[in-house]
């Protein structure tokens, strides 16, 4: 090592001299100075970032969707973010967010029931609207960061000057691609009299039907409505839109899905999930919709679902880089079942590294890995299952897919 570092001076010193007799008309020394600061050129680019004010954008190395920072201490080597530069660096509005308290997992009895939590930085609970009741135009202030979920929430102003307070400011999950400046609106409580010529709701156009006595204005009531059908959907089934089951077509792709049409939103809700609108029944009572999981279920085509997909898809594939953050995220370390005794846990005990040649079990003795714990259809609970059409894939069905 000593003799490189000597041996680099020396290389430096000599192309300073050849700096300082620059001056002379030889074209030789003038092409070995060129040629040396071509090569210092070259290096710098390929390895170092851009200048800047900050050391952090200084430290930091990215690329088109990860962040990934040079490996300056042992934490930062492996940690890998999703670029998000739209997202709001400020504080959420205070109005909407109220103060978690955390019991570390322990009842009311402070015992512990729910194991690994603990600790954690400070947060404040953003109030999401899941009900999105309000009707009219939204306009998208910003997309901001939510400490609590995966997805990314963004803060609405309701544009309508009746309202104040709580009523005006609304948070509500980001689909991917809404930015600050877009506009959303929610149609919960129907289509606006008057916003489509020609339009009026499924149920009355079905109660017109069968007061028709003849074909011909059978046929003329049908034609009709579905010209204003297909131009309502044109205006209505937009990203961060929420519109009833009824009239979202079929294939597109929706979000926060609710199972009750009085209900909040409680289906497809983590970052980046979808779901799919395959099918409504002649019926009109039922629509099909395909789940993340693969299931396909019915859902009262008078629930709401919201438009596009849950922003932040590439929060999966994050990586947190050191046991730190998952202590600052509330989490506790998780010690292995074979680490353990035999009283402890299924896994536990022995002479080495075995487990007994056991089938994999939870610290309760409850098989895992593979073994359904849920006994669906007429096996277990009373009318458990019967809204699934088609149930997620399994085993050799989801490996072919």
């Amino acid at each position: 090592m000593f003799s490189a570092r000597c041996g680099a001076n020396l290389l430096r010193s000599q192309f300073s001299a050849l700096a300082a007799a620059s001056s002379s008309s030889s074209p030789s020394i003038r092409g070995a100075i060129h040629a040396y600061g071509l090569a210092r050129k070259y290096a710098t680019e390929s390895t170092t970032p851009a200048a800047t004010s900050e050391v952090s954008a200084a430290l930091a190395r990215t690329s088109v969707l990860y962040k990934r920072y040079k490996p300056v201490t042992p934490g930062l080597r492996h940690l890998k973010r999703p670029l998000t530069p739209h997202v709001f660096k400020g504080r959420p509005l205070r109005l909407l967010t109220v103060p978690l308290r955390k019991k570390g997992g322990r009842n009311h009895d402070g015992r512990i029931t729910v194991r690994h939590r603990g600790g954690g930085h400070k947060r404040r609970i953003r109030l999401v609207d899941f009900m999105r009741t309000e009707p009219g135009p939204h306009d998208v202030v910003r997309i901001e960061y939510d400490p609590n979920r995966s997805a990314h929430i963004a803060l609405l102003k309701n544009r309508s000057p009746n309202v104040e307070g709580r009523k005006m400011w609304s948070y509500i999950l980001s689909p991917e691609g809404l930015r600050a400046g877009h506009v959303v609106e929610s149609f919960r409580q129907g289509i606006p009299e008057g916003m489509i010529p020609g339009w009026n709701d499924k149920k009355i156009i079905a109660r017109k039907l069968e007061q028709a006595a003849d074909d011909s204005a059978r046929m003329q009531i049908d034609s009709t409505a579905s010209l204003a059908l297909g131009i309502l959907r044109s205006m209505t089934v937009k990203t961060g839109n929420v519109l009833p089951l009824r009239l979202i077509p079929t294939g597109t792709v929706i979000h926060n899905i609710a199972l009750d049409p009085q209900g909040r939103a409680v289906l497809v809700r983590a970052a980046g999930t979808w779901a799919q609108v395959i099918t409504h029944e002649e019926s009109g009572k039922y629509t099909h919709v395909r789940l993340q999981s693969g299931e396909v279920r019915k859902v009262l085509q008078d629930c709401i679902a919201t438009i596009g997909r849950v922003s932040n898809g590439l929060w999966k594939n994050r990586n947190l880089g050191k046991a730190g953050r998952s202590r600052w995220l509330g989490r506790r370390p998780s010690v292995r079942g074979m680490a353990m005794n035999r009283y402890e846990n299924p896994h536990g005990g022995g002479r080495g590294k075995s487990k007994g040649n056991k089938a994999p079990r939870s610290p309760w003795g409850w098989l895992t890995k593979g073994k359904r714990t849920r006994k669906p259809g007429p096996k277990g609970p009373k009318n458990s299952n019967k809204l699934v059409v088609h149930e997620r894939p399994r085993g050799k069905e989801k490996r072919s897919n």
